[in-house]
């Protein structure tokens, strides 16, 4: 691993001119993505056919209006929360689709199979139903969402850095889960008013509204993050300690089946056992688990500052851009300014592309200098720099003008010691200065040595802050 970056030249491959060596059919990305749309599609098939079958016609479509509500709420959190390295929306595509077809129809059809065997098995159907809403449910439900994060983990490595992105995944992966759980119970919900005549605030309908859209949204997103924070701090691993990046995602993976298992048996701990399940465990659990991703999310900010000066010192950087790069609101405030100087929209995007490419990089320089770095840390590192390097001429203005407009103000004291003018005149006389008489040209001119005050002269007006301070610039 180098330890300072060379200094720029035109970057031409990236890939330092190696050929590539030929891949076989099944690892061209074509039959990857065919074979992935194929299986996501007819999962989606079967899961419509399976809920439409259960709720009836009309029932789907209540399930689905009510349903819909929480997802953009949700999906907007988890994309505000990746805005310091967002990922591709392709992964957060796949991950949605993954929640809302793949594991819903496993969690169907495993959760079905396994009730009506130990109900056979017992015969005891409410105890069957029991044990498998506390047992079998989460240990299915929460393995088929962790199957979206480990793939995405083992095939998109490389947007998979840390723990914010393990919980973005996670939470998109339960997000989609949930809309589909939601249309099975609110289309189920409003069969049964049907049926019963009910309707209104009273009726099955409202009341499953009220709790699994209203007070629970973030029920399911709150225990499959726990998978993700596992695979995030793996991530965050070295390549040698394998039990490490091993043993962590399957003990977060028994932390969201033991919460998702608490928060199903809620409703057998008595008559206010959901109501002091949900005060006393999720509640604080949420608030935990927020200010725990908002302040890695600070902290990935802090690593954009501390780890791209280097950067700027080899030249391919401007001295000013890590303070911008590692500030959100220069960030806007840069895109904001493409957007209006350089020609709208595609200069804001290539902006916004220059900042993830310079946060990738300050990570991969982190991993790196902690001796986390995979073997193709120079390979990537040239990549990157490539992709800024194309973009620089219209992120760098943009960049310098944000880190003028959001620099920090500085307060100036005024020293202790006489302040002078450019020339060593005082900056402000205490007397008016005498009009002098025109010198005649003929005679010389002889040199008039200036006057120090006795006494200090001290500024007039008082100090202001210096808008354009830089705390990288020496």
């Amino acid at each position: 691993m180098a330890t300072c970056p060379p200094y720029p030249t035109y970057p031409g491959d990236p890939t330092g001119g190696t050929a590539l060596r030929h891949a076989h059919w099944w690892q061209r990305k074509w039959v990857r993505y065919g074979a992935l749309i194929t299986l996501l599609t007819l999962s989606g098939l079967v899961i419509l056919a399976l809920v439409r079958q259960q709720t009836g016609t009309q029932g789907f479509l209540v399930g689905l209006g009510l349903a819909v509500l929480p997802v953009p709420l949700l999906i907007a959190a988890f994309r505000w929360l990746d805005r310091v390295e967002p990922g591709p929306w392709r992964n957060l595509l796949f991950a949605f689709a993954w929640g809302a077809c793949a594991a819903a129809l496993i969690a169907i059809i495993a959760n079905s199979f396994a009730t009506k065997w130990i109900a056979t098995a017992t015969a005891d159907p409410s105890g069957a139903d029991t044990l498998g809403a506390t047992v079998i449910a989460p240990i299915v439900e929460e393995s088929a969402k962790a199957a979206a994060v480990l793939l995405v983990f083992l095939f998109r490595r490389r947007d998979f850095t840390g723990i914010v992105d393990g919980v973005v995944i996670a939470g998109v992966t339960a997000t989609g889960f949930a809309f589909t759980e939601n249309i099975l119970y609110l289309g189920t919900a409003f069969g049964t008013d049907q049926v019963n005549g009910d309707g209104g605030i009273a009726s099955v309908t409202a009341a499953t509204f009220f709790v699994r859209v209203v007070m629970s949204p973030f029920a399911h997103p709150l225990f499959t993050v726990l998978t993700g924070i596992g695979f995030g701090i793996s991530a965050l691993s070295a390549e040698r300690q394998h039990i490490r990046r091993v043993l962590v995602p399957l003990s977060g993976l028994l932390l969201a089946m033991g919460m998702h298992a608490t928060w199903n048996g809620s409703s057998t701990f008595g008559q206010y056992g959901f109501f002091a399940v949900y005060a006393m465990f999720m509640v604080p659990a949420f608030a935990l688990l927020t200010w725990l991703v908002i302040w890695t999310r600070q902290r990935e900010l802090r690593t954009v500052r501390e780890e791209l000066p280097a950067y700027a010192v080899a030249g391919w950087l401007t001295p000013t851009e890590p303070y911008a790069l590692g500030s959100m609101r220069a960030r806007r405030v840069a895109r904001d300014y493409a957007r209006r100087q350089f020609g709208g929209r595609s200069a804001a995007r290539a902006v916004s592309q220059y900042e993830a490419y310079a946060t990738s990089l300050a990570f991969l320089r982190r991993r790196g200098r902690l001796g986390r770095a995979n073997a193709d840390f120079v390979v990537r590192e040239r990549e990157l720099l490539h992709e800024l390097w194309r973009r620089r001429e219209v992120a760098r203005p943009a960049l310098d003008h944000a880190a003028r407009m959001t620099a920090p103000p500085v307060p100036v004291a005024a020293p202790p010691w006489p302040v002078y003018g450019v020339y060593g005149y005082p900056a402000h006389p205490a007397h008016p200065a005498q009009p002098t008489h025109p010198i005649h040209p003929i005679h010389p001119v002889h040199p008039v040595h200036p006057v120090h005050p006795v006494h200090p002269v001290h500024p007039v007006h008082p100090a202001v802050p210096y808008p354009a301070y830089n705390p990288y610039r020496t």
